[in-house]
């Protein structure tokens, strides 16, 4: 299994380094979530052999920091890069700091649909699940 996050418009010429599993946590998908993550890129067009799923984090949202989720066509020169049943999932070096140790998951259900972030690095979150504080 692998981790995933953010966008960006130039490929990087080498893959990015894979952090060492005995050093750090990582970031984790859950089958459900890497279920739709391989729609999602074959709606978007995107090959899982270059592109994939970004997560990141950006400064905002109810308690101060939010997730952001969207689908690239090539990982940055510096992303961690983590694949899970062939989706890989790319996380920038300064979103990795908030994310690691994360589980995404996909929920869908009658009352609610999308994806949740489960971190253990966060103190606080909001009511709707997007925006945290650690």
């Amino acid at each position: 299994m692998a981790d995933i996050i953010t966008l960006d418009s130039k490929p990087s010429q080498e893959p990015a380094p894979q952090p060492n599993a005995t050093e750090t946590p990582g970031v984790q998908v859950t089958p459900s979530a890497v279920k739709r993550i391989h729609v999602i890129l074959a709606k978007e067009g995107i090959s899982t052999e270059e592109g994939g799923l970004r997560l990141g984090v950006k400064g905002g949202g109810c308690s101060g920091l939010s997730y952001a989720i969207a689908f690239d066509g090539h990982p940055r020169e510096r992303d961690h890069i983590f694949t899970f049943d062939g989706v890989r999932v790319f996380v920038d070096p300064k979103s990795f700091v908030f994310l690691s140790g994360m589980t995404l998951d996909y929920e869908e259900t009658l009352m609610r649909q999308g994806f949740n972030f489960i971190n253990p690095n966060s103190t606080r979150s909001c009511g709707c699940g997007t925006s945290f504080s650690v």
